[in-house]
């Protein structure tokens, strides 16, 4: 089936008042901004790029070899992006305000954009999780804290480049940038929130009750667009109050995350009216399994996990991908140096998720 490479082959020929922006450039720009633009996309407040010089300035910089040696799906944005520039909707289109920031001491890793595509709005586009550990780490710690490092930093590039950009706003990011997009929204004061047209959630985990609860995120759920795939984990994470899309993906299981499997038909996703019985499962699962769990246990479980990668020096998603015989015993040795206590912690905790996924299987086998 036809994903968005197909889209930008169909609908490349019509600019921005041919065909207005919808959901599927939504999902283009969110996978855009996980091409590493270090150096090419000016700091918020610099200037701007069109991404058809951004693009020849990656291409000179990196080889379609180290590109596709690459362990995480994402790598797949900067042949996409080779793709828009060979198109009148996107070639000229305009990059500004890049921020990577990766702080290793606070366990956090924030990267956004914005895009100008010449129809009057500032698109404003937050990076998922990229191939850093500490990257993941914050997502795990979203389960125990009520404001990561990386959604606090959300909430301030929002006011930054908001005033420096006239008119309406799109917000929008897949994975964790879906989360940070809504986050930074309903965090922002009145006069801001009140410039924003729409907030997309492209498979972003939810929020915890704290969050959903609030006045502002109420006022606006209205705005809020949450896309998630047909067997979604991550979109299904903590709670979501507002409506959510469901779309085919050609992907399976965890597969469905990357949206390069998200099936296209026109100006369009292709939606369907539920979510896969199995992402329905392991949602109950893990919600059962993280609720039974205090916040101290949460932090303690999250912080031996990955103290355990970082002692056998995992740095990065392609580490751990590749990792080796060598690698692997360090990684059990890091397991066997920490005192019993926190082995039995981390034993049981895991024991813990198994069991809640197979009462779940059989409570659903049995009340059919």
């Amino acid at each position: 089936m036809a994903n968005i490479m197909d889209y930008l082959v169909w609908r490349g020929d019509l600019d921005w008042d041919a065909s207005p922006f919808n959901e599927v450039d939504n999902v283009i720009l969110s996978e855009l901004v996980y091409v590493d633009f270090s150096d090419i996309v000016p700091q918020v407040g610099a200037g701007s790029i069109t991404l058809f010089e951004a693009n020849e300035r990656f291409f000179a910089q990196h080889t379609e070899e180290e590109i596709n040696a690459r362990v995480s799906s994402t790598k797949m944005a900067a042949f996409m992006m080779r793709e828009m520039v060979k198109t009148k909707r996107f070639k000229d289109i305009l990059l500004a305000d890049y921020v990577d920031d990766i702080r290793q001491d606070e366990q956090s890793q924030f990267c956004a954009m914005t895009v100008d595509l010449g129809d009057g709005r500032c698109n404003v586009v937050y990076s998922g999780t990229d191939s850093t550990i500490v990257g993941w780490k914050e997502d795990f710690n979203m389960s125990f804290l009520s404001e990561t490092p990386g959604q606090a930093e959300a909430v301030e590039y929002l006011k930054r480049v908001a005033a420096d950009h006239d008119g309406p706003l799109r917000l929008m990011g897949h994975s964790k940038g879906g989360n940070l997009s809504v986050y930074a929204a309903v965090n922002s004061d009145k006069a801001l929130q009140d410039r924003i047209e729409i907030i997309y959630s492209n498979d972003g985990p939810g929020f915890r009750d704290t969050m959903i609860e609030q006045k502002a995120y109420r006022e606006l759920i209205g705005r809020i667009t949450t896309i998630v795939p047909e067997s979604s984990i991550v979109g299904m994470l903590f709670e979501h109050e507002e409506e959510y899309e469901i779309v085919r993906s050609s992907g399976s299981g965890a597969g469905q995350h990357d949206v390069m499997s998200w099936e296209v038909k026109g100006p369009a996703l292709v939606h369907l009216d539920h979510v896969d019985g199995k992402s329905v499962l392991m949602d109950k699962a893990l919600k059962s399994w993280i609720g039974e769990m205090d916040e101290q246990q949460r932090e303690v479980f999250v912080d031996t996990l990955f103290g355990i990668l970082d002692e056998a020096d995992i740095r990065t998603v392609d580490d751990l991908a590749n990792m080796n015989y060598t690698k692997f015993v360090e990684l059990m040795k890091a397991k066997s140096a920490l005192d019993k206590q926190t082995q039995d912690n981390l034993r049981d905790t895991l024991m813990k998720l198994v069991q809640k996924s197979a009462k779940t299987v059989a409570e659903h086998l049995f009340s059919r």
